[in-house]
């Protein structure tokens, strides 16, 4: 398994329990995350967070949807070759995340089991469509 020590994850989502999950997947595999919790405050937040090697976005927050954040975070030079992960229970969105230039999708509930294979893919330039 690879060694994920100094990856960085930046997860935007509004509820605690999906962050809660993706959280301990992370921590599991030694990564340091950071959170956004809503799109009220984003480019504050995206300023003022390291940039991470991943980003897990929500597709829907309230304020603004992940496809309007992806266009935003799309548009930053500063997060430029960045994965940008939809993260969502909202499966029957993946077609749309992919028109709409997500580099991969995966959906709740994560699978414990796979997550450092996809992680590791993801990191790697390869792109991820997992639905449980």
């Amino acid at each position: 398994m690879t060694d994920f020590k100094g990856v960085r994850a930046l997860i935007i989502e509004d509820d605690q329990t999906s962050i809660n999950v993706l959280q301990s997947l992370l921590t599991d595999l030694e990564v340091t995350s950071d959170v956004i919790y809503d799109s009220y405050t984003l480019a504050e937040n995206l300023q003022a967070t390291q940039r991470p090697d991943v980003i897990f976005l929500d597709l829907e927050m309230p304020s603004a949807n992940g496809y309007t954040v992806l266009e935003y975070i799309r548009n930053d030079a500063a997060f430029e070759g960045v994965p940008v992960v939809a993260y969502t229970t909202h499966t029957s969105h993946m077609n749309e995340a992919r028109r709409a230039g997500f580099d991969s999708f995966l959906g709740k509930p994560l699978s414990r089991s796979e997550f450092a294979e996809q992680l590791e893919q993801i990191l790697n330039g390869e792109s991820i469509w997992s639905v449980r």
